[in-house]
């Protein structure tokens, strides 16, 4: 069977296939069938056998086309009109009354069908509700939801009501709807989608795409074509969709708009890539107008169709993992032979296909029965699949004890409020899941390790732990005094009257009086010695969000002039991102405060949408950029009387930083990371970056998410500014975020005036402007001549050789989030 393979391995993916209706009439043709002594079953209707032969072959699922051809040609007797079909198979060609009579007749029947849309039983391929269990619906691939003709997408409106009603009535779940095939009309395609979303709340509906427009490929000045030239298996029609041998669906065909196809400038695109880039780009943006029209609707999911090979190098397809693919179809013909005749895919579509494991799709194998390959059969196919999964490094780490990963398990992409230590206490439970992180911890005693063996051997030394907790690093200190073989007098300080139960405990068992435990609150009680080293783990996700900075004002008068902080500073980082999945369930509560709140997640159905590098004119940022730091001590302070900072403000910070965006894409919010350092070169990094380099696989903290209110698109070779600030006051720390797009665009040689446009219009005022009136003085609004243009030499970008000269124009921007605090805040 296909999953034999997987008996000892716990599969992501679950793999399904398509049947067509040449595979239906072929089962309602065969005659009786010969059981196996594995099968004894009497199967009453040929479609539950067929079922059942499919699923004994290991598929999970079956994607199944809901209609027949005679539900097509009825549709289309009735609501096309004869001289717009060619061929003349549909309707006969009639004079004069006869035909006009037919006409009648064709009208009559059309309008008695929109008012009760029904099928005939010859018109539908299963009836039954064991037919339909565990079936995808295939909606009539032939209907055109973007038609630019309004009577044609009127009625293929009607039919698939018709057809997502009966397969509501079956209690199937799952609809694969017809690709969008016009550019210029797939708003009408979404509107319809969210009409039937509506009407339909017990169904999914996914949306059917390449995963770009195929016809790329065909055009001569494309960068890519030589490297893909165009397959047979992609030749398409003005009907879009069509099918393949045995009925196999092909990839749908896009009729993108030459509108926004022009060179791209700024950013070192060459001429003539600006229209591969549109048309790399034309599925996913067809399917951004799609999602938003329909607000965002969980029911709503893709089926990304992978039958063209996909491109090499360029970065276009990380778009593709933010975004809610719930299908993936691999047709036969996309598979390639290896030597030995066995099928594979090819490189780009491998990689592709493991990454796309952890987000737990289902892969739609099509045509796998029909011979394309030597070797193998149609079993080889599921377990190449299959193969591809074991060997996802995603999957891998997910599987791999001790990753974060395998740790977060069940919590990726899930929205956690950030905690908030100095207001609450925390529970015990909270206590054991952050000691359960051995990275963390190991490079905690390796600072304090190494700082130890800073100070000379007999030399007293002075600890004081500041937040212990239940007392890991209080253990940790222990472990690095016996390593570095030094002597010290150890405080733990602990504001938490629950946890302070529990190191009392953990004193009279393990530390005896080697330790001093010290109650209350770090920013104003007092020691009974100045420390040399001072240690806490305060850090939150941002690095500052848990008020690390606000309670180590207070504990830093815990320490001598010339002691030390472990850790010894922190920056704070953000990178743009996209995902709807997050930006769902952000807004899932209906409230406008949890949009701007920001929440701690393990990142998974994501995408960094800033290119990876910065721009060579210096004006954009790498991917990830950092937005502010904090080191303690501070020297710099000024303090009262019991060594505290007056105010807050020293803490405020605020940053504005710029991104380069080199795909399209949607901005939902904002990723923050952040970087320790903790002794010397020892530190702490939830970098994407650099993360594996400085503490791999610890577990203690996911990255924060910013949320926006509003999706912002942003286009190819635009450029983002992100502005954030850091604000306080006495009883509270908040973050206020926003964003600005912009993109690079030829400067005019001129910038006409308002006057001269007129006059060249003929259209300029004959009447004399207020300011010509004795009794009026001039006013500097009404009698200003404003440019219409940007002003270029204020905005003007060279390239530094004398060449073109562009400028930066806005284009869009974001509301200001959070502004006083007044959704989310940290207590002090």
């Amino acid at each position: 069977m296909a999953d034999d393979a997987t008996s000892a391995w716990d599969p992501c993916a679950t793999i399904s296939t398509f049947l067509t209706l040449s595979d239906l009439s072929a089962a309602q043709n065969a005659p009786n069938p010969t059981f196996s002594k594995h099968d004894q079953c009497d199967y009453e209707t040929p479609v539950l056998r067929l079922l059942a032969d499919t699923r004994a072959k290991g598929y999970r699922r079956v994607c199944v086309p809901l209609t027949t051809e005679k539900w097509r040609r009825r549709w289309e007797e009735m609501c096309l009109v004869s001289e717009a079909v060619e061929g003349g198979d549909v309707f006969d060609v009639l004079h004069g009354e006869g035909k006009e009579r037919r006409k009648e007749e064709k009208a009559r029947a059309a309008e008695a069908w929109r008012l009760a849309p029904g099928f005939r039983r010859d018109e539908v391929t299963i009836t039954r509700l064991d037919e339909a269990e565990g079936v995808v619906a295939m909606i009539s691939d032939w209907l055109e939801l973007d038609s630019s003709d309004d009577g044609v997408r009127h009625d293929a409106e009607i039919a698939l009501q018709q057809e997502l009603a009966y397969a509501t009535y079956l209690n199937i779940n799952t609809a694969i709807l017809p690709a969008p095939r016009n550019r210029n009309h797939v708003a009408s395609y979404a509107r319809i989608v969210s009409a039937c979303l509506a009407r339909s709340p017990y169904i999914s509906l996914s949306v059917r795409l390449p995963i770009y427009n195929p016809e790329v490929f065909n055009h001569p000045g494309s960068p890519i074509a030589a490297f893909h030239p165009a397959s047979p298996a992609l030749s398409v029609s003005s009907q879009g969709l069509q099918t393949g041998a045995g009925g196999t669906p092909r990839t749908p065909s896009l009729v993108v708009s030459e509108v926004g196809e022009s060179s791209g400038h700024g950013h070192g695109q060459g001429p003539g890539q600006g229209g591969s880039g549109a048309s790399l780009n034309a599925t996913w943006e067809m399917w951004d107008v799609i999602r938003s029209m329909c607000d965002y609707n969980p029911r709503l999911t893709l089926t990304l169709d992978l039958t063209p090979a996909l491109p090499t190098t360029l970065g276009v397809l990380s778009k593709w993992a933010a975004e809610s693919v719930r299908h993936i179809f691999l047709p036969s013909s996309t598979f390639i032979a290896n030597t030995k005749g066995y099928p594979v895919l090819p490189k780009p579509t491998q990689q592709f296909i493991r990454d796309s494991m952890i987000h737990q799709p289902t892969i739609i194998l099509g045509g796998v029965g029909e011979g394309h390959h030597s070797r193998g059969g149609e079993a080889a196919y599921t377990q190449y699949v299959r193969h591809l999964e074991k060997t996802s490094p995603a999957v891998q780490a997910v599987k791999k004890e001790g990753t974060v990963e395998n740790f977060a398990k069940g919590y990726q992409d899930y929205l956690q409020a950030p905690l908030q230590p100095l207001m609450d206490n925390l529970p015990s439970i909270t206590y054991q899941t952050f000691e359960q992180d051995p990275v963390k911890y190991a490079l905690y005693e390796e600072a304090m390790y190494r700082a130890f063996l800073d100070h000379p051997a007999g030399e007293k030394i002075v600890v004081c732990v500041a937040g212990a907790g239940r007392g890991p690093l209080v253990a940790r200190c222990f472990n690095a005094l016996n390593r570095a073989r030094r002597e010290a007098t150890v405080m733990a300080v602990e504001k938490n009257s629950n946890a302070f139960v529990t190191l009392q405990e953990r004193k009279q068992k393990e530390w005896g009086n080697s330790i001093h435990l010290i109650f209350g609150d770090m920013r104003v009680i007092d020691v009974p010695e100045k420390a040399d080293i001072l240690v806490s783990e305060l850090l939150g996700s941002f690095g500052d969000n848990e008020l690390s900075p606000e309670c180590l004002d207070g504990a830093v008068r815990f320490l001598k002039p010339n002691g030390i902080s472990i850790p010894s500073s922190y920056t704070a980082h953000l990178a743009p991102l996209s995902s709807s999945k997050l930006y769902n369930e952000a807004r899932s509560t209906k409230n406008e405060k949890s949009l701007e709140t920001p929440y701690v997640v393990m990142f998974q159905a994501v995408n960094i949408l800033s290119g990876t590098k910065a721009t060579i004119d210096g004006r954009c940022g790498p991917q990830v950029q950092e937005c502010w730091e904090f080191e303690h001590p501070r020297r710099e302070a000024v303090l009262d009387a019991r060594g505290l900072p007056f105010t807050n403000s020293h803490n405020a910070r605020s940053a504005t930083m710029r991104f380069y965006i080199p795909h399209a894409g949607t901005l939902h919010g904002l990723a923050g990371y952040f970087e320790a350092v903790l002794y010397g070169n020892v530190g702490l990094s939830i970098h994407p970056h650099r993360k594996d380099q400085v503490s791999k696989d610890m577990l203690s903290w996911f990255p924060l998410f910013f949320p926006f209110k509003e999706p912002l698109y942003l286009p190819s070779n635009s450029e983002l500014q992100v502005s954030i600030w850091r604000l306080t006051n006495e009883r509270q720390v908040w973050y206020e975020w926003h964003a600005e797009s912009f993109i690079c665009v030829p400067a005019l040689t001129t910038s006409p005036t308002e006057e001269q446009l007129l006059a060249q219009s003929g259209s300029f005022p004959s009447t004399p402007s207020f300011s010509s009136f004795a009794m009026s003085a001039p006013s500097p609004l009404a009698d200003s001549r404003e440019n219409l243009y940007l002003d270029t030499a204020r905005l003007g970008v060279g390239d530094g050789n004398g060449g073109v000269t562009h400028e930066i124009v806005k284009i869009g921007h974001t509301s200001l989030h959070n502004p006083g605090g007044r959704s989310s805040w940290i207590g002090l």
